[in-house]
């Protein structure tokens, strides 16, 4: 900092001032709160001149309104840029378009050459998510929030230690131990808690402002229990715990009656946790689903309520969307055809919905995939009908291309569209025609190695890859072509073999690994005088 910047006490009243295109606007609005309630551990707060927010890093600027349809930043803007320490840039698709974000990092560097610079990748690859005016100049501190990078906790932590100007190292053990010691303390007490506030929240309706207001620290704890408990349990393994949680929560719910009166809030709320409740239900496979049905058909009920009251809210037809789609799946687990198709297709007609007012939107997008590629399971399972498997599985296939084109190093849409050709395989298989089916699997084939050469340890990808095999290695046998057949019955038992060395204990590798080997003499039942030869 200069000797003038010095002399004036108003020439910083922002430790960070938060650019980022309105795209992005509820991950900065998380990013800001986050670093404004952060505080430095004890032995870190001595190396700043003064403490009077007892270890907070200070107040953070970030735009709250869309910025004007002008030709240049808004004074308050400005001011706040040249009032700020650091610079911390949101990087995406969105933000690399954005001018406004562009000529807020070159202002800041006109007025600050020397003041950090810090990149916290949200979406999409470096070089298509860093604005251009962040590369000129010197090259800012990096943080990649994204799963496949540093991810949301170290990602925070090196964006916190940029503008702290402290070792990142002493925040990650700090934090380690903070995690260990909430997660410990919370396992022991929350339940206790939850039952608590659960009761009071029964027993305290003698008014009505009291009960909305239980309620509301009722609701907020459950949330918490169920979200950010839910995340930390999961980690070390102990989800089982949640399992009186749900059971408590779900009475809370089922007794609260009439929903017209909720205010939305509470009913979103509501919506989410029931589904999550509902997947660990799934989740615990213990060869019940009426639970589960329990669950998801309260939240359909919820999800449902929401949408009456705003029918063309995209959020609100997102969320029930979830609900036909988790009904309908417990029904597809429970053989009920019939039932299943009636909840996919309306999940599939809110996904037509959602993509027409979010057009060319990558959940819009997705969820219609995802609809389409359900229907196209159902329609290959009994009694099979292969004219509209085909139909649905192409329309899948396609729809999930369309998000590969814009993303395709995304390794989630990857592996979608590796299953989505899977599911088209299949389909031609259905429909008589071996050659397509063979070349559908190729593709998937591809799309897998690639996957797994990203990350050779990743074991649900070796499973997907030795199903792909054994699926090439069945319809080669099909088509008579033995070479390929034998070829590919290789490439499966290496990889069961793999993967039972790697966890003996794993029931569903057991039994492919018990698969006898069959092939050859299903080809020569089926394909009389000797085999045709590889299909090209």
């Amino acid at each position: 900092m200069g000797d003038a910047e010095k002399s004036d006490p108003q020439a910083v009243r922002f430790r960070a001032f938060v650019s980022y295109s309105h795209a992005d606007a509820a991950i900065a609005q998380k990013l800001h709160r986050k670093i404004e309630t952060y505080r430095l551990p004890q032995h870190l707060r001595d190396r700043r001149d003064a403490d009077p927010d007892n270890g907070r890093l200070g107040q953070i600027f970030r735009d709250r309104e869309d910025l004007p349809a002008a030709e240049d930043l808004s004074q308050s803007v400005k001011q706040a840029l040249a009032g700020s320490e650091v610079l911390v840039v949101i990087c995406s698709p969105d933000a690399k378009a954005s001018i406004w974000v562009a000529r807020e990092i070159e202002l800041f560097r006109a007025l600050h050459p020397g003041r950090p610079v810090l990149a916290a990748l949200v979406r999409g690859e470096p070089e298509e998510a860093f604005p251009d005016a962040l590369l000129h100049g010197a090259e800012p501190l990096a943080a990649d929030l994204r799963k496949e990078g540093d991810g949301w906790r170290l990602g925070f932590l090196k964006i916190v230690a940029g503008i702290a100007g402290v070792p990142l190292d002493a925040l990650v053990q700090r934090d380690a131990t903070r995690r260990i010691r909430r997660v410990m303390a919370v396992t022991g007490g929350a339940l206790v808690a939850l039952l608590v506030m659960i009761g009071m929240t029964i027993f305290a309706i003698q008014s009505r402002i009291e009960a909305q207001h239980q309620q509301a620290q009722a609701e907020g704890l459950v949330e918490y229990m169920l979200t950010d408990l839910r995340t930390e349990l999961r980690g070390v393994g102990r989800l089982d715990v949640m399992t009186k949680v749900n059971e408590r929560a779900m009475d809370y719910y089922e007794d609260q009656g009439d929903l017209s009166d909720m205010p939305a809030e509470s009913l979103e709320r509501r919506a989410r946790i029931l589904h999550a409740m509902g997947e660990d239900e799934v989740n615990r496979n213990d060869g019940s689903l009426e639970k589960a049905l329990s669950i998801f058909n309260e939240a359909h009920r919820v999800t449902e309520a929401l949408l009456l009251r705003d029918p063309k809210h995209p959020d609100r037809i997102f969320g029930h969307a979830q609900s036909e789609f988790w009904v309908g799946s417990i029904f597809y687990a429970q053989n009920r055809k019939i039932n299943t198709l009636d909840r996919w297709e309306k999940y599939r007609n809110l996904s037509l919905a959602l993509e027409e007012i979010e057009p060319n939107m990558r959940r819009s997008i997705q969820e219609l995939s995802y609809a389409e590629g359900n229907l196209c399971a159902l329609a290959l399972d009994k009694p099979i009908d292969p004219t509209e498997a085909l139909e649905k599985c192409t329309i899948a296939l396609k729809e999930m291309q369309k998000i590969q084109t814009r993303e395709p190093d995304d390794p989630e849409i990857l592996q979608n569209v590796a299953n989505r050709f899977a599911w088209l395989a299949d389909a031609w298989k259905a429909n008589g025609n071996l050659d397509q089916a063979l070349y559908q699997r190729r593709n998937q084939e591809r799309l897998l190695e690639r996957l797994l050469a990203a990350e050779p340890n990743n074991f649900q990808r070796k499973e997907l890859l030795m199903k792909s095999h054994l699926a090439m290695a069945e319809t080669s046998a099909e088509a008579c072509d033995s070479q390929n057949a034998l070829r590919y019955e290789e490439l499966f038992r290496e990889l069961v073999a793999d993967l039972t060395q790697q966890d003996p204990d794993n029931k569903i590798w057991e039994k492919f690994a018990s698969r006898k080997p069959i092939l050859a003499n299903s080809m020569k039942r089926s394909c009389n005088n000797g085999a045709r030869t590889a299909t090209p």
